[in-house]
């Protein structure tokens, strides 16, 4: 079974996510199927078809949740540090085209989130990052084209 790292709070959150779909979600869809069931015939009622997808793609996700709470390997990025991009590190980029500066944090694919800073150790630029130094120039090819980078700070916040 392959581990996924990911930080406390990407854990957190699919945590509160597990508990929420499975505490509050699901109980308040079977109230809407059995309310849908009192309609009577059910090969016409939208609601109950409705009702009975939410359930589907409910459980499906408190499965893929469960999985992925279960391949989770936490890393306390607190304790890491270092002059090289690893997991968890925050970097400072500029970009060399449009000398543009961006702030990424190096984060598990579960919770990657470009707009919100965060960037996927898999990712293209993830990947092409990882090892690097302040000052080196990375070349990333991305779905948008080439793009070239230049390391301007790495932290561990």
């Amino acid at each position: 079974m392959e581990k996924l790292p990911i930080t406390a709070a990407g854990h957190a959150a699919l945590e509160s996510e597990f508990i929420r779909r499975q505490q509050v979600e699901r109980p308040r869809i079977i109230a809407a199927i059995a309310e849908a069931r009192s309609h009577g015939d059910l090969s016409e009622n939208a609601e109950y078809h409705s009702a009975k997808e939410a359930q589907s793609h409910n459980e499906g996700r408190i499965v893929e949740l469960e999985d992925l709470l279960q391949r989770a390997e936490v890393i306390d990025i607190a304790k890491l540090a270092g002059g090289t991009i690893k997991f968890g590190a925050t970097v400072t980029l500029v970009d060399e085209d449009t000398e543009e500066e961006k702030v990424f944090q190096i984060v598990g694919q579960t919770e990657a989130d470009v707009k919100s800073g965060k960037m996927s150790i898999t990712s293209p630029t993830g990947r092409a990052l990882i090892g690097k130094k302040v000052g080196d120039r990375v070349e990333v090819t991305t779905p948008k084209g080439a793009k070239s980078y230049e390391i301007l700070n790495i932290a561990f916040i």
